[in-house]
């Protein structure tokens, strides 16, 4: 699938924009601020409902406006002409409306997979040199654009930690007496819930984990020409050994029940949920030692993109062709690295890089350039060719 048509109107730096992208390379050029970002943002927000740059929808909307609008013409592939059209109105404070092809969704993430994404930015740094939760982000947002239902399980995990804690909390403020028998009752409902969607999260997880290490470790030995073999594991307080093929997610559920069993008293001590997906980690290699606090800023920088463009690869694997973005990535590489990285995306479906200086970017054949400046963009014209 790839992005034909793309329309934001009030959104970041700009009060309205439409331009017509290409099946392959689309590059984006311009100096810092000026908002080449915010297009692949834009790009990337109608995909997954969310953005790698913020957590929140009000930076989305331009100063002054009252809300955003995204609109997105996809085709199927290059073979298939059909065509869809998304479209999202971002508003601060209230949820989001969604549109498929013009009709209103009753849920806004019901649009999640209509177009696939897998986005690459200076940011992703984090995933090797950050916290826990960034690399749960990541491995989540990757077991999301596989599985787009599991961005409602995702959703449904947080509404029960939420309501758990808020209990835990409650019980925890009067830990001098014994658990009212109704407080022990709706504990367990929420267990049963937190072990019940827990365990299909952490199921995915660990698939997805197992699944994109081959193409990560492919991606990291063409990027890094020495000290080329990584490795990931994941970490969890579940005892994940002897689990029975077939009963995976039942098996799961159980240890998760049994688990919170376990802690119930310093949970209850604590007044916070200490058992769960929510507080994993992944633990990432090169050679023999773990690359937090052992990998220079380049290995780091390369496992990083190793990660992502694995990533890209499981996503194709799976029959899928997502819309790759590079958001200013080739500027961190160098010349080596930066014709490995072209050589690696350059029969994908559709990419769309960014770039401060347009040199940067290795000579794709084909590829359509756009200038950014303050918040417009335009085409770049190619030189006439003539006999002269």
């Amino acid at each position: 699938m790839f992005v034909t048509h793309l329309s934001v109107t009030d959104f970041r730096n700009y009060a309205a924009a439409e331009l017509d992208l290409v099946a392959g390379v689309n590059v984006f050029v311009g100096l810092n601020g000026q908002g080449k970002t915010n297009l692949v943002e834009a790009v990337e927000y109608l995909s997954t409902m969310s953005s790698h740059r913020v957590s929140s929808t009000a930076p989305l909307i331009r100063a002054g406006a009252g809300s955003a609008i995204l609109r997105a013409r996809v085709q199927a592939s290059r073979d298939d002409e059909r065509l869809i059209t998304l479209e999202l109105e971002v508003t601060s404070g209230r949820s989001n409306v969604a549109r498929l092809n013009r009709a209103p969704l009753a849920r806004p993430r019901d649009l999640v997979g209509a177009l696939r994404t897998v986005v690459f930015s200076p940011m992703d740094l984090a995933i090797v040199r950050g916290d826990p939760s960034d690399r749960r982000v990541w491995l989540d947002t990757l077991v999301t654009t596989r599985w787009p239902r599991m961005a409602g399980v995702r959703a449904d995990l947080d509404k029960i930690l939420k309501q758990r804690n808020s209990l835990l909390k409650a019980m925890s403020g009067r830990s001098l007496r014994q658990a009212a028998p109704e407080e022990d009752a709706t504990l367990q409902a929420w267990n049963d819930a937190l072990a019940r969607i827990g365990a299909e999260l952490l199921h995915a997880r660990l698939d997805t984990l197992a699944d994109v290490l081959p193409h990560a470790a492919e991606a990291y030995e063409t990027i890094a020409p020495v000290n080329n073999r990584i490795s990931a594991h994941y970490k969890t307080a579940l005892d994940l050994s002897g689990i029975p093929i077939g009963a995976v997610r039942e098996t799961l559920e159980a240890r998760l029940l049994e688990a919170m069993a376990e802690r119930r008293r310093e949970e209850v001590a604590r007044g916070v949920t200490l058992v769960g997906p929510q507080r994993d980690d992944i633990t990432l290699s090169i050679g023999d030692l773990p690359a937090k606090g052992y990998a220079s800023h380049g290995e780091s920088w390369s496992l990083a993109l190793a990660l992502k463009l694995g990533g890209f690869a499981l996503v194709r694997a799976d029959g899928i062709e997502p819309v790759l973005v590079l958001d200013d990535v080739f500027s961190e590489l160098d010349e080596t690295r930066r014709e490995r990285l072209a050589g690696a995306v350059a029969d994908a479906e559709q990419v769309l890089i960014t770039a401060a200086v347009g040199a940067d970017v290795p000579d794709f054949p084909s590829a359509r350039r756009f200038r950014v400046q303050g918040g417009t963009v335009g085409p770049v014209e190619e030189p006439e060719v003539t006999d002269d």
